[in-house]
């Protein structure tokens, strides 16, 4: 007869077992986006999880069309930030990332798999912007946070990067602007993953860049960005 132990490990790997069903099946059903590979749909579904059920997203959505260009920006205050606007989509984000941590140890594979946009800062930021247009004119969406790093509300002002505004300038694609908040971690990278709060995100009305001028885009989205109502209103004018 076996003894004690193997019958407890035999119950316990089982029970690890049919976990593991459950949580795939769970990833399966939860998931809403074709990113082309089945294990990355999978991480999609298990994303989706983590951030409706673990830190309580809301249930509102990134507003996004269901075909062509689309540039989506939001402010920036946590590591958590890209996790809830790819569980808000029903589109593949494509972000475009520092270098530095599209190279972060660990990581580099899920970031290629996802088709992150690396950019170096310092040498040939050009490449990045053709890349971009590339994934626009292919009727792709494009993600990024225009502050550039981690900003919150209390931090001194810092005028957004135009690298959005260039992007929809030149290919026409809209912008679709959301504010992240109710982070309990914000201010940090990891703080904001592990941390529970309320997350909320806020989905502005589309920017069409024909309507504005180049100083007028940078003034609204940054707006719209730091919670200003009255830019929000203007756009819905």
């Amino acid at each position: 007869m076996p003894s004690t132990a193997v019958v407890i490990s035999s119950l316990l790997a089982a029970l690890l077992l049919w976990q593991l069903l459950r949580l795939y099946r769970a990833c399966h059903r939860a998931n809403r986006v074709d990113w082309g590979r089945g294990w990355v749909n999978l991480l999609d579904g298990l994303n989706r999880l983590f951030c409706y059920r673990y830190h309580r997203l809301n249930r509102i959505g990134i507003r996004l069309p269901k075909s062509g260009p689309a540039i989506v920006v939001a402010n920036h205050v946590s590591g958590l930030d890209p996790l809830l606007l790819v569980a808000s989509a029903r589109r593949p984000l494509r972000f475009i990332i520092a270098r530095e941590e599209y190279q972060r140890f660990g990581l580099t594979w899920l970031f290629r798999a996802i088709g992150c946009i690396p950019v170096d800062r310092e040498k040939r930021p050009e490449q990045a912007l053709r890349e971009a247009l590339r994934c626009l004119r292919g009727g792709e969406v494009v993600a990024l946070f225009p502050h550039g790093k981690i900003h919150l509300d209390s931090d001194p002002p810092r005028r957004i990067k135009a690298g959005a505004i260039r992007l929809s300038q030149i290919t026409g694609a809209p912008i679709f602007p959301h504010r992240i908040c109710g982070i309990r971690g914000e201010g940090g990278v990891i703080g904001g993953v592990l941390l529970r709060g309320r997350a909320s995100i806020k989905a502005g009305s589309a920017i069409y860049p024909e309507e504005w001028g180049r100083d007028q885009l940078q003034t609204l989205v940054q707006g719209i960005l730091e919670g200003d109502e009255d830019q929000e209103s203007s756009v819905a004018i």
